[in-house]
């Protein structure tokens, strides 16, 4: 599987459901007590802005060896640093929110082609400074791109907007939750959930 083209795809898709959403949309619901606009603040943070600054941030060394590492340390941290982490996360959502101003998928357009821009720039086998540690290149980019699919169908649901992935992208990032989750404890859970042979407990999430 190809994680620089899906990590593409998942962008191009990302910014052509921003193009369609009304702008009389962007301050109403988005997720959870975010607005739209606050949720579209979150996406480009968290899958866009920051690929640049980390693909140019050499580590001295590996911390985390796969993709799933990197979700399931966020899940196994101390309960205070995953509140002050999702406090944090809020903030920056809805300053970065702000920061879109009037066209936001011509802002979206241009972190997308600094983002692509950056990847263009490294190796496989790079290892970068990651919010969670030292990771290779092929290991991190997509953690971006299971953020770019799950908040991208967070948006398309809170504006009513058809959305769609090709299906390499959807089954990368599939693959990349249900490895989360056997990392944290679920995956049997997942499996027999995906198999139909029982329904998912209430409030299960692998993030």
């Amino acid at each position: 599987m190809d994680y620089r083209r899906t990590y593409r795809a998942a962008a191009i898709v990302f910014a052509d459901l921003v193009s369609r959403i009304p702008a009389a949309d962007l301050n109403g619901p988005g997720l959870g007590e975010w607005t739209l606009r606050d949720l579209l603040g979150h996406t480009v943070s968290s899958a866009l802005r920051q690929v640049p600054a980390v693909l140019a941030d050499r580590a001295p060394g590996i911390v985390v060896p796969v993709p799933e590492g990197y979700f399931a340390l966020l899940r196994l941290a101390p309960t205070e640093m995953v509140g002050a982490a999702r406090t944090a996360s809020a903030d920056d959502a809805r300053a970065t929110g702000t920061d879109l101003g009037d066209d936001p998928a011509r802002e979206i357009s241009g972190w997308i082609g600094k983002a692509t821009a950056a990847l263009a720039s490294v190796a496989d086998d790079d290892v970068v400074a990651t919010p969670a540690g030292g990771m290779r290149v092929r290991d991190w980019l997509p953690t971006r791109t299971f953020e770019l699919v799950v908040h991208s169908s967070d948006v398309a649901a809170a504006a009513g907007l058809p959305i769609e992935f090709d299906p390499e992208t959807l089954s990368e990032s599939t693959a990349l939750a249900a490895r989360v989750a056997a990392l944290t404890g679920g995956g049997l859970t997942t499996l027999r959930s995906l198999t139909g042979r029982g329904p998912l407990p209430e409030g299960f999430s692998i993030v």
